[in-house]
């Protein structure tokens, strides 16, 4: 990293550290509305899990897919440059699965993830925290160290063309036959070239924190770069007949426009 985005980087863990509570609260066990509909069951789909498998989560965040890998059988380490979001996760109760062991460990160091070891881990995850680095080819290329032959990386991001810093979300009334409905739609006036900006990851959240906006050539092209593979990819929306329920203006309310990206990597 320059100087520019390890002062960025420095920051993003302050202030993950002021707002790990809020976090935590919001997710709860088994994470909130948005992980458990469209994060959760994408990510359980391109993963495959097999019992007994070894699975590195870098960005564990208070621990909501660590524990539910464990609870699928999986043998997890879950690393997090967040000392408050881990001792969040430490004190949330593992009901099921192998010991989950918890480290700190920053994302964007390749050679500190490279330490875990050359051919560990059978899986790696990556889950709603891309958006939050400053860089990211580091973290692809300890994966292909990490990784045994044919093992696979599973991200999930959110969707960097209807979910990143740009789009502006709309509602419109109109007449349909002599019916008043709402038609919604994003509003998209950037999508190559976005810079860095703060926003809230959630209402009501204390602190923004800067989000890092990727469009597809590049949020991919780094993974080729350093060996990997894309055989796998999901982008998972919220369902029509919820989400027509919702107030218009809100993020739920987009069943057209997946939110998510999740992709399956793998080593060549």
């Amino acid at each position: 990293m320059n100087d520019e985005q390890r002062r960025l980087n420095d920051e993003g863990r302050a202030i993950w550290d002021q707002k790990a509570a809020f976090w935590d609260e919001l997710h709860g066990d088994n994470g909130n509305l948005f992980h458990r509909t469209l994060v959760s069951p994408a990510v359980e789909r391109l993963l495959a899990l097999r019992p007994d498998e070894r699975v590195l989560d870098v960005g564990c965040g208070s621990g909501v897919l660590a524990r539910r890998m464990a609870e699928l059988g999986a043998q997890v380490l879950a690393v997090d440059f967040s000392a408050a979001l881990l001792e969040r996760a430490l004190a949330r109760s593992q009901p099921t699965g192998h010991p989950i062991t918890y480290a700190q460990l920053d994302a964007t160091d390749e050679s500190a993830l490279a330490a875990l070891g050359e051919g560990q881990f059978d899986a790696l995850t990556c889950t709603m925290a891309l958006m939050d680095m400053p860089v990211i080819a580091p973290l692809y290329r300890a994966a292909c160290r990490l990784l045994r032959p044919g093992g696979r990386m599973v991200i999930a991001t959110a969707h960097p063309a209807f979910n990143s810093n740009n789009p502006v979300r709309m509602a419109e009334m109109r007449d349909d036959g002599g019916d008043i409905i709402t038609v919604d739609s994003l509003k998209i006036s950037a999508y190559l070239d976005i810079p860095p900006v703060k926003g809230a990851g959630a209402p009501g959240e204390p602190t923004p924190h800067t989000y890092y906006h990727r469009p597809l050539h590049n949020l991919f092209g780094e993974a080729f770069v350093a060996g990997l593979l894309l055989d796998g990819l999901e982008e998972p929306a919220f369902p029509k007949d919820e989400a027509v329920q919702v107030a218009p203006l809100r993020l739920y309310r987009y069943w057209q426009m997946p939110m998510v990206l999740t992709a399956r990597l793998r080593r060549v």
